[in-house]
This record gives C-alpha cells, structure tokens and sequence, in this order.
C-alpha cells in the first residue's frame, strides 16, 4: 500500500513538473505576449538621500552627564549700558571684582531628534533639549565694587532649555537643502522659567550635494549663538568615508569639525573640536523689561569614543579641553537682541574671564545608523 502511494505521489509531481520544464522549447510562441503592456510607464523621480555610509550613528535619544575640572574665574563690576548709561568699551581693559575658584562645572544633558515625516521628497526631524550647568564656586573674593554674580551661579546655575527643527529637502538624485531652526531658553531659572521675549532664536540654510554614498559637501549661512553673541556666519559641510570605510570626516564649520575612524561597525572615534555656548538671562540684574545675559562660548578640542552596547543603544565617552571664548555679559534693552559682530561697538555690562580646565562627557544613546 504504501509503495503505491509512494508512485502515485511520483506520478503527480512529475506531471506538475512538465509544463515548467517545456517552458524551455524552442517552439514556444512569444508573439503572445506582444500586446502586453506595463500599468504606469511614468518615469519615476529618484531623490537624494539624507546621509553617506559610514557616519557615526545618529542619535534618536541620548542622556549624558559633562563635567569640568577646577579653573579660576575672574570677573568684572557690573555696569548697565542700558539702564544705567555706563558700560564698559569693547577695548576696555576692565579691572577685577570678584574672583573664584570653581572647583565643579557640570549637569545633566538631554536630547532628542526624532522623526516627524520621512519621505523620499522631504525628511523632518523635531527635539526637545535640555542642558544644565551647575556650579560650586569656593574662595569667592569680592574685591569692594563685585556685584555677586559668582554667588548666583554657585547658588543657582545655568539651564537651558532648546527646541530644534531640522528639514531635509531632496532636489534631485544628488542636490538638497537642510534648514535647521531652534529656540533657546537660557538662564538662572528654576521652575518658573522666565520671561518668554528672552527666548532667542536660531537658523541655518545649506544648499548641498551628495556626490556619492561616500562623499556630501554643502555651503550655506547661518544665525547663531554658538560662541554667546549674536553672530551671522557661512556654513562649510564636507563628510567623507574612504573607499574601505575606515577613515572619514564629519564637518560643519564652523560649528565643528571631527575626523573619524572607524574601528568596526559597532565602534569609531571621532577627534576634532565644537563650538557650544548661549545668551543666559541673569535674573537678578535684570531691570525692568531688559534681559541681563551672560555670553556663555566655549571651544571644546576634543576626541570621542562611540560603542554599541546591544541593539539600538550605543555610549560615548568624550576627553577634551575646555577654552574660554567669551563669558561677558551685555544689557539688552528691552530684552531686544542686538548684533556687534567684529565691529560693532556697543558697551559691554561685564568683561569677564574664565580659566581653561580639562572637561568629561560620558551617555547613552538611542540610535539609526
């Protein structure tokens, strides 16, 4: 019984078999299939995408904790170049009034990006960011006319609090823009936020070409507070990944630039440097309607350890240098925004200064490669 079953299961799958296998006679007549036609013939539009094999991952969420080593701090009198018709010049050699040993900078850091549209024409990516710096400021030595703004920052630190929106916007197989936009919340506030006509805005626009999946390079201009003040400046982006995916660049000058190295595709070190400051609002000497803001810059030379931990989740440990660019303050009137660039010669309220010092940043990311 069962080698009859046996044949006739034989019999079955060869006789399925033969129409395929005649498939291949050279008797067949294909002119039947001459009348076929596609269903939409319509050429499709290719655009470009958003990134290039090989850049460090990009990060969804990320939660990290930055720390600096001690440094001195020296700082001005405070004048009100507003209020007050006293500041100090641009050329000012201003004396110290108050000096500190900080012997702690540092907080918490959250970001966000996450995506809103992802499309082949458009790509639109929104976060929430906040950052902390605290301060422990010991042996503060107010020299007669100091005003107090190492107690504040010792007694209440600076937050900030951003929201940033970033489009990318295909033109063609190779061309695209990036327009990126954010808002700034900076200052000495706890829960009570402060004034909302403080909050200072940011913008940037680059046109861009991806000229391979191992090489993007773009021009554009943007409206910053990268290093404190007010400044309008050209954008440079120039990523790169060698032919065998070791070796590349992550550049956005003059934001930062980083060299990269990839160990494997679970690990890479970046090296280079970043930009990083804000206006912050000292609430104390604010008077009135106008905003007293620190202009908090800083240039960060600096390398970075990127690793996979398991799936999604990655962490990074960065060592640098943390160097003073600008920790003066201006008055703003009307807590109106103004722009001194390189000429400008609007009264400073403080001239500080801030020793440099060794800084840490250790996190944890949710991660897209």
């Amino acid at each position: 019984m069962k080698l009859k079953l046996l044949l006739a299961s034989i019999a079955l799958l060869m006789t399925g078999l033969c129409p395929l296998l005649a498939q291949d006679d050279d008797d067949d007549d294909w002119d039947i299939y001459g009348d076929l036609e596609l269903v939409d013939d319509t050429k499709v539009k290719r655009f470009a995408k958003p990134t290039i094999v090989g850049l460090s991952p990009t990060r969804f969420l990320s939660l990290s904790y930055d720390r600096q080593l001690p440094y001195n701090m020296n700082l001005s009198a405070t004048r009100f170049p507003a209020s007050g018709n006293s500041g100090w010049g641009v050329d000012e050699d201003a004396p110290v009034s108050e000096t500190g040993r900080v012997n702690f900078t540092g907080g918490i850091r959250f970001n966000s990006n996450i995506p809103v549209i992802s499309k082949s024409n458009l790509v639109w990516q929104t976060g929430i960011n906040y950052m902390r710096t605290g301060y422990n400021i010991s042996d503060i030595d107010n020299q007669g006319n100091g005003t107090g703004l190492a107690t504040i920052l010792d007694e209440r630190g600076l937050n900030n609090l951003n929201w940033t929106n970033t489009f990318f916007v295909p033109i063609s197989e190779q061309n695209f823009f990036i327009f990126q936009g954010s808002f700034d919340m900076s200052g000495d506030y706890g829960w009570n936020l402060q004034p909302f006509n403080t909050v200072r805005w940011s913008l940037a626009a680059v046109y861009a070409k991806r000229v391979s999946e191992n090489k993007r390079w773009g021009l554009g201009l943007a409206r910053t507070y990268r290093v404190g003040n007010l400044n309008y400046v050209p954008v440079v982006m120039y990523d790169v990944t060698s032919a065998d995916r070791k070796w590349g660049t992550e550049i956005l000058f003059p934001a930062r630039a980083h060299g990269r190295y990839n160990f494997s595709k679970t690990s890479l070190l970046l090296f280079g440097y970043e930009l990083e400051g804000q206006s912050y609002r000292i609430d104390q000497f604010s008077v009135g309607n106008n905003s007293y803001e620190i202009r908090r810059g800083e240039l960060r030379p600096r390398i970075e350890y990127q690793k996979q931990l398991s799936g999604p989740f990655w962490m990074n440990f960065q060592a640098g240098y943390r160097i003073d660019y600008t920790f003066n303050a201006d008055e703003l009137e009307g807590s109106r925004e103004f722009f001194r660039g390189f000429f400008g010669q609007q009264q400073y309220g403080m001239i500080n200064s801030l020793g440099n010092a060794v800084y840490f940043n250790i996190g944890i990311s949710f991660v897209t490669l």
